[in-house]
């Protein structure tokens, strides 16, 4: 927030001191366009500023036709703004609407709309403009965060992992709720917002982090799954060692960013040790046996 209120009040007053030595008129108003002109992110300054381009391009030819049928009056400029405004509302430049009818009302002010004042006009704006873009050049890609919130996700959900590997062989387990995954889910919150930002500051589109995150997000939403159904175990049956082991293989060897392969082929001879396990003598048995099954379908599926 403060970082922005000096981007705004720097390129608003060098716009303005810049107007005033090459002895325009309405100087002031260059500091106004700087200040509409800075946008949160370098991307969208940059698309702002093309619709306004384009926008004050159009202002221009519209006043120029309404004032020589009508006069500089303000009649006139009623006329033009009846018809600037559907214009911007049909091209949905509607950022340029307010700063350049602003821009149009000074031919009105002067009652002269002739080369020398639409090339005073274009220099304000070209001068705002170009500050207000310049001072936001300096927004880049926050790799180092960026970095460490995809750690940080990286060892809650292998800490996930580590405890359900635990809750298997022990239904007392202290603690297993979902705490842990309010955290994960706010660390992730923080780290989208982070890289949608990144995103927006680079002019060349690079949305890597961005499928990272969406990646993440699904794995999240898996591993959600697999802590409900290692929740309702009650009893330990007898494959429950093994995917307690698995689990806890995985929590050590799990990383975002590297091939699974070789968990992959173990996985699959657990699932053949699975089917060669004798049947679950009660209820509950059974019951927590097609849990593990479950848990088994959703290991898987989080590989």
């Amino acid at each position: 927030m403060i970082v922005n209120s000096i981007k705004m009040i720097f390129a608003g007053v060098v716009s303005i001191l810049v107007a005033q030595v090459l002895h325009l008129d309405f100087a002031i108003s260059a500091g106004i366009v700087a200040i509409l002109t800075i946008q949160p992110s370098k991307r969208e300054t940059f698309s702002t500023a093309i619709a306004r381009f384009y926008g004050f391009i159009t202002a221009i030819i519209i006043s120029f036709v309404c004032f020589k049928i009508f006069g500089i009056t303000t009649y006139a400029f009623f006329v033009y703004l009846a018809i600037y405004v559907f214009v911007c509302q049909k091209f949905k430049w509607f950022s340029s609407i307010a700063m350049n009818s602003v821009l149009v009302s000074h031919f009105v002010s002067t009652g002269v709309m002739n080369a020398n004042a639409i090339a005073n006009e274009s220099l304000i704006f070209l001068i705002g403009v170009a500050f207000g873009i310049l001072v936001n050049l300096h927004l880049h890609k926050n790799t180092k965060q960026m970095n460490e919130l995809k750690q940080k996700i990286n060892e809650k959900i292998k800490n996930i992992l580590q405890r359900m590997s635990l809750r298997i062989l022990d239904k007392n387990l202290a603690n297993y709720d979902g705490s842990c995954f309010e955290e994960l889910n706010k660390t992730l919150f923080l780290a989208k917002e982070l890289a949608e930002q990144n995103y927006k500051n680079q002019l060349k589109k690079d949305d890597s982090d961005l499928n990272y995150l969406k990646t993440q997000s699904q794995k999240v939403a898996v591993l959600y799954e697999m802590y409900k159904r290692v929740k309702n175990i009650q009893t330990q049956p007898h494959t429950a060692k093994i995917i307690s082991d698995f689990l806890q293989k995985l929590s050590v060897e799990y990383s975002a960013t590297e091939d699974l392969q070789h968990l992959k082929q173990e996985f699959n001879l657990i699932w053949q040790e699975m089917k060669k396990r004798p049947l679950p003598q009660t209820r509950q048995e059974f019951e927590d046996r097609a849990e593990l099954f479950t848990l088994l379908e959703l290991i898987e599926e989080f590989i």
